[in-house]
């Protein structure tokens, strides 16, 4: 994901954060003291050792255990979103340009699902797992004293004898006594969490991670993205109002802060941004062995068969390809088609995005912006490759790019080398869905793949011969709203993945997950 590449500088000097943000508290609490080594930063001054050793105590004293404390913290983040839902609407539009649909369903309702997920099924996912038990049978090694001693163990639990049989040594089994023991599995939280949200979504892409972590029982340091400046200042001056501050802090700040704020040694850390930036967080993590679980993005391909739905197809590629302008890491990154599918799919997106955007996208309520200027040049740039048919306007000023199709590309072009962030949709054409797939497999496994078409063997085709994150069958974006599959990756595209049940459980297994839409 391209989201982490740029770290402005940060809104405010340290020591001069919003009230209630947390991240001043760093300094206070540590004053130089030297609590830092406490939490493994490179240094006593460390501004953040403090804030860390903090929560760390407050860890430690089992606040955050409980299963009351931990419903009425997320009930919390539920009236965040629903008392500060036109604050959230105003600040990501001021950012980006998001529409109120997009900022309504992507930043606050996908949220509220997750928190509804999660409140539901709380108390099942804390509890003890338990597991099976069984007589394991060894070989006696010798009798001392008319007892016979078991292999591996140095001595006697109490009451075992009653259980071992009295026999020649070496050639009778002996069952261990697992069957009186109690085994089960405890969900553990991990303690201090740091989560790193990216600019792209804002609001989501830091409440689901920190609901995971609210869960699970930890205290967490959140760190929204300098790039979305306002909702920024939203997350620090209103979010840390509705949560315990004891436990909870949010961060603002830019990359030499947050390089700081990397030193100090956390128990896991939860990030989402671009792989050069990845990299730097896990080299950061892996000075105090600290797991990671890093969202990366990539470019997820789109296969169009020749036999499906021309204008349903059209209709969800352009809302995937187009929703956030673009700016999605699971978006389309380009579609796999037939030349004579392309020719069909072309005047069918052409319609689609107009039913979407009007005739001049520009005016449309309904079309986001690029966030930045460094990301505007960088999108506008890739306009270059390839012929534009459709779209290919831009405004600087309001950092505006047409909702853009690309034809005649060649696979060592420059927008087909790094993930597109932004609203062009390029069309490579491929002879048929054996050499789409050989085109998929010969580059870096995606965050997800898309396939469309009216016969199930296609689609199932390209699942079974495909690995990615996660599968999409006639539909885009669509698998990300249901709670209950996992969001994961593999590859570059993400280093390990997690829904909140597998973040409570510790557990954060690569999981290929799939969706199919009827056609």
């Amino acid at each position: 994901m391209e989201t982490g590449s740029v770290f402005p500088q940060p809104l405010e000097p340290l020591g001069q954060q919003p009230p209630g943000s947390g991240a001043g508290k760093a300094a206070e609490d540590d004053g130089g003291g030297g609590k830092g080594s406490v939490d493994g930063d490179a240094t006593s001054a460390n501004p953040y050792a403090g804030l860390v050793s903090s929560l760390r105590a407050a860890w430690l004293s089992g606040k955050t255990r409980p299963v009351e404390y931990r419903v009425a913290q997320l009930e919390a983040l539920g009236r965040f979103l629903d008392e500060k839902k036109e604050d959230i609407l105003e600040a990501t539009a001021s950012d980006m340009g998001k529409p109120p649909f997009e900022a309504e369903f992507s930043e606050i309702l996908l949220c509220k699902n997750e928190l509804h997920e999660t409140l539901n099924n709380l108390s099942d996912w804390m509890k003890d797992e338990r597991v099976d038990r069984n007589l394991v049978r060894g070989k006696a090694r010798e009798r001392m004293g008319g007892r016979t001693h078991l292999p591996g163990r140095d001595g006697w639990d109490v009451g075992m004898e009653t259980l071992v049989q009295r026999s020649t040594p070496d050639t009778v089994g002996v069952p261990q006594v697992t069957q009186l023991d109690s085994a089960f599995i405890r969900k553990d939280p991990y303690g201090v969490v740091l989560i790193i949200a990216p600019w792209n979504y804002p609001i989501h892409l830091l409440l689901v991670p920190l609901i995971g972590a609210i869960a699970a029982g930890n205290c967490v340091v959140s760190k929204p993205s300098e790039v979305a400046k306002n909702t920024e200042r939203l997350v620090a001056e209103m979010l840390t109002c509705y949560l315990d501050n004891d436990c909870f802090a949010v961060v603002t700040a830019g990359v030499q802060e947050t390089t700081r704020l990397l030193e100090n040694k956390f128990d896991y850390i939860f990030y989402t941004g671009s792989p050069s930036v990845g990299k730097i967080v896990m080299a950061a993590a892996a000075k105090h062995l600290t797991p990671v679980t890093l969202e990366l993005g990539g470019k997820n391909p789109c296969y169009v068969s020749d036999t499906c739905d021309v204008q349903n197809v059209a209709r969800r590629v352009a809302w995937g390809r187009f929703f956030n302008a673009g700016q999605t890491c699971i978006a389309p990154d380009y579609v796999l088609c037939s030349v004579e599918m392309q020719e069909k799919l072309l005047p069918a997106l052409r319609k689609a995005i107009t039913d979407f955007y009007g005739p001049n996208p520009q005016e449309s309520p309904d079309f986001g912006r690029i966030v930045g200027d460094k990301h505007f040049q960088r999108v506008q740039t890739l306009l270059h490759s390839g012929r534009v048919v459709i779209g290919g306007q831009t405004d600087e000023e309001e950092r505006y790019i047409a909702p853009t199709v690309l034809v005649d590309l060649q696979p060592s072009d420059p927008i087909m080398q790094e993930e597109i962030f932004g609203p062009i949709l390029p069309i490579v054409i491929v002879a048929n869905m054996d050499e789409a797939i050989d085109f998929i497999n010969s580059r870096e496994r995606p965050l997800v793949v898309y396939a469309f078409s009216s016969d199930d063997k296609v689609v199932n085709q390209v699942l079974e011969r495909t690995s990615s994150g996660g599968f999409c069958g006639n539909d885009t974006l669509m698998h990300v709203t249901l709670t209950s599959l996992p969001f994961g990756g593999i590859g570059i595209s993400i280093l390990d993945s997690g829904s909140e049940d597998s973040t409570i459980s510790n557990e954060l297994p690569n999981a290929h997950t799939f969706l199919y839409t009827n056609s």
